[in-house]
């Protein structure tokens, strides 16, 4: 069976994030720790997994470390006059949105905050800017755009004012809910535009039979490619009038092998002189340039530390003699170590339903996350679960790599190392964003990779050359339980 330990420090964690709730009821208590079948007392907590951490830091989402970021801008126009803002109060935002950024426990900008910003809002001419942005994880990037959205909204339009495009519906209700904790105070509205559920499709049928009018558009929209561009094609959803779009994890919103011929074709539905934002951790150079083309005469702003990310991440691998030794590292790992919440991340659908069903079936309780057959409500209870911390352990593929935010994950394991899409090569940004769901806020993280091959071993070989950083070979779980309680 796993042994699950969620330290004093997980649990003060999951209990103080409140800030950007879906819905206005609480998240569930984090459920009391089982006592041990043998009667034992439970394990004691890992002193790596008990840092002191500010709380308004991480109520507020921002990295306490932000502090050390590096900012880097490029503006289209040098000649335009520019300052980065200080306080919220100088960026110029309304009385309703200054509530919402205070009620959402931001005490000042963050670096990337206060640097685009100013950038986003306005001119003195009422014009705005393309903007291009990159930051680490943790650097209030959200809190950008959606104060970028709702500042376009004229609540008294009832009008579709700003579109935001992401890649998986988890990413999208999560952003949807900061947009109705930063907007609470403001009379903008806000739609998702995910899959629906059986109840969703439901609860619709019902109240289209229940009204004599059709209700108005919201001014917010938030959703996937393909949701929104069916609703655009069947006109049941009109976009051409909105003024702002954003596409957040940017770099596969645009990359011509991921989700940017469907990006362009939601694009050609806005107006030309719609204001487009792109948001991302990670751009690479080909990438980038297909992103310019996205948003012509852009401002561009670079915000990371100069290990992106990386430090506070605690990098492992084991080397097994075949894939099917992996299983034993694994059960081995979790057996042997204390660990907090987890994410378990394998390249396929189906590697992640056998993985799954082989761990339930050794007696071990697991979650499972994966996009195509999955249902929208499976899919939404799952992530709802992990993230209020009912369940501890969840094996899911790449849908879970990017942007979703769940604070008290403290290991990632690579059971498949991640590839391109071609199979071949490294894919180091797709490492990035994984590894990067843990060690946030201030707080130390561990990933364990499982090489098995001579192609997984080249592949981890690359992804050091690719950020420079040794990833530490590990040759007994024991040895690893060692590093850990030195961090």
């Amino acid at each position: 069976m796993f042994r699950f330990t969620l330290s004093r420090f997980l649990i003060r964690l999951t209990m103080a994030h409140t800030a950007t709730p879906v819905d206005d009821k609480p998240p569930p208590p984090v459920p009391k720790e089982e006592p041990a079948p043998n009667g034992d007392k439970p394990e004691e907590e890992p002193d790596w997994a008990d840092d002191e951490v500010k709380l308004d830091a991480l109520d507020s989402g921002i990295d306490p470390e932000d502090s050390t970021a590096n900012v880097e801008i490029t503006r289209a126009d040098p000649t335009e006059p520019y300052k980065s803002a200080s306080t919220f109060e100088e960026i110029g935002l309304s009385e309703e949105l200054l509530k919402g950024v205070y009620a959402m426990k931001f005490q000042k900008p963050s670096k990337i905050q206060a640097a685009s910003l100013p950038l986003i809002l306005p001119k003195a001419d009422g014009t705005r800017s393309n903007l291009i942005a990159q930051g680490h994880n943790g650097s209030g990037k959200t809190a950008c755009f959606v104060l970028g959205m709702l500042s376009h909204v004229d609540s008294s339009k009832t009008q579709t004012q700003a579109v935001c495009i992401v890649p998986t519906r988890e990413l999208a209700r999560q952003i949807v809910g900061v947009i109705e904790a930063i907007g609470k105070f403001t009379s903008a509205t806000v739609r998702l535009v995910v899959k629906e559920t059986d109840e969703e499709r439901r609860i619709a049928r019902e109240q289209m039979r229940n009204r004599t009018e059709k209700p108005p558009p919201a001014h917010v929209v938030v959703g996937t490619p393909g949701k929104l561009m069916d609703l655009v094609k069947r006109r049941a959803l009109d976009i051409s009038a909105a003024s702002v779009v954003v596409l957040d994890e940017a770099d596969e919103m645009v990359n011509t092998q991921g989700m940017g011929d469907q990006t362009l074709r939601i694009k050609r539905h806005l107006p030309p002189t719609v204001q487009t934002l792109l948001f991302s951790a990670t751009y690479s150079d080909g990438v980038r340039e297909l992103a310019k083309r996205m948003a012509p005469n852009a401002n561009h702003i670079w915000v990371k530390r100069e290990t992106l990310s990386l430090d506070k991440v605690s990098q492992y691998y084991f080397r097994v003699g075949n894939a099917a030794e992996r299983y034993s590292v694994l059960q081995e790992i979790y057996e042997t170590l204390t660990l907090g919440q987890t994410i378990i991340f394998v390249r396929t659908r189906n590697a992640a339903q056998t993985l799954t069903e082989n761990l339930r079936a050794d007696g071990n309780a697991v979650s499972v996350l994966y996009g195509g057959s999955m249902s929208p409500e499976e899919r939404d209870r799952v992530i709802d679960e992990f993230r209020h911390g009912t369940t501890k352990v969840l094996v899911t593929t790449n849908v879970l790599s990017r942007g979703v935010d769940v604070r008290a994950i403290t290991a990632v394991i690579n059971y498949d190392l991640p590839m391109d899409p071609t199979g071949v090569e490294a894919d180091p940004e797709t490492y990035l964003h994984r590894i990067g769901r843990t060690g946030r806020f201030g707080t130390k993280g561990v990933a364990i990779n499982l090489v098995h091959d001579e192609k997984s071993m080249r592949i981890l070989t690359d992804l050091e050359k690719y950020y420079d950083k040794k990833i530490v070979e590990v040759t007994e779980v024991e040895d690893l339980e060692r590093h850990i309680k030195m961090l």
